[in-house]
């Protein structure tokens, strides 16, 4: 029986929105512990021996089937790394929903570093949502630097949401993924800093096998005092297609960097790269305000619908 706390109750409806126990496969990790679990007949989940950690089986042709892997902290000055690895099936159809929550109330920092790689067999489809959230009126920092590294094989299909909406004081996500032939990856991350938080981005795609594609799409809102780094580099090395794009917008005092990197290797290789950096346009907010909203109340409106 999962027992949790009012807290972190409210942590894992944040990450993973989850308000009891949820159906199918998961493992729900608690201040550096697993404190539920259950596989079915088609996932399998184990601990690690050698490090902190899960292995999960999906067999071949799974279909309609979900994974929850939550973790959530309430304990100032909690540090750990933990390894997950997912072995997707051949023809496996599945939705796999991670995430970390922190609520830091002490002076100590708390920091979840969590690495996940996928394994993604022939012809499978995998949709991957990962949230970050942090909370707690501490002066420790909430710090989440995610590793996700993905390796698909052939007509393979990946798509993955990020989110990080609030709370985080530091983060460095970086995404590596290679592509075999027919493979597909599509990433969507949408991401707000706030106060003097910083977040970094790293993607780099290798586009190794005769028509597999990608498409890395950010978008994000930086407010105060902070900043926001994002690196993406496309790597083509055969027949393929590949596009990154960075929209974003700034606010007060924050600061942006959109770093593109594309880089061909095959006469083949179509590869883009697009960035906007701006602020809020003034006739937007007047257009808001005129149907009775506040200047506050018409900025939160349009980034809302911005990062939708």
């Amino acid at each position: 029986m999962i027992k949790l706390d009012e807290v972190q109750k409210r942590l894992l409806k944040e990450v993973a929105d989850l308000h009891t126990v949820p159906e199918g496969a998961y493992n729900i990790r608690s201040n550096s512990k697993s404190v539920g679990r259950q596989s079915t007949a088609n996932i399998e989940i184990t601990s690690k021996e050698d490090v902190s950690g899960l292995d999960i089986r999906i067999k071949p042709g799974t279909k309609n089937e979900s994974l929850h892997i939550p973790v959530v902290m309430s304990e100032s000055g909690l540090k750990e790394t933990v390894y997950n690895d997912f072995h997707i099936g051949e023809g496996a159809d599945v939705v796999i929903v991670a995430g970390c929550g922190i609520d830091n109330c002490g002076n100590q920092d708390s920091q979840h570093d969590g690495i996940h790689r996928f394994y993604v067999g022939k012809g499978a489809h995998v949709r991957y949502v990962e949230k970050h959230y942090g909370s707690g009126d501490g002066r420790g920092k909430r710090i989440l630097n995610p590793v996700t590294e993905v390796y698909q094989e052939e007509d393979s299909s990946v798509e993955m949401e990020m989110v990080q909406i609030k709370g985080v004081d530091d983060t460095s996500r970086t995404t590596v993924a290679e592509l075999a032939a027919g493979a597909r990856l599509v990433v969507r991350e949408r991401l707000m800093t706030h106060g003097k938080q910083n977040a970094v981005s790293t993607y780099t795609v290798r586009l190794n096998g005769e028509g597999c594609s990608a498409d890395v799409v950010s978008r994000s809102v930086a407010r105060d005092e902070s900043f926001q780094k994002f690196d993406a580099k496309l790597v083509g090395s055969a027949a393929c297609s590949g596009h990154t794009e960075c929209d974003s917008i700034i606010m007060d005092r924050g600061r942006i960097l959109a770093v593109p990197g594309l880089e061909a290797n095959h006469v083949d290789a179509a590869l883009v790269h697009e960035a906007a950096i701006g602020k809020i346009a003034g006739d937007q907010i007047i257009k808001l305000m005129t149907l009775g909203l506040t200047e506050q109340e018409a900025e939160e409106q349009i980034i809302n619908g911005f990062l939708k």
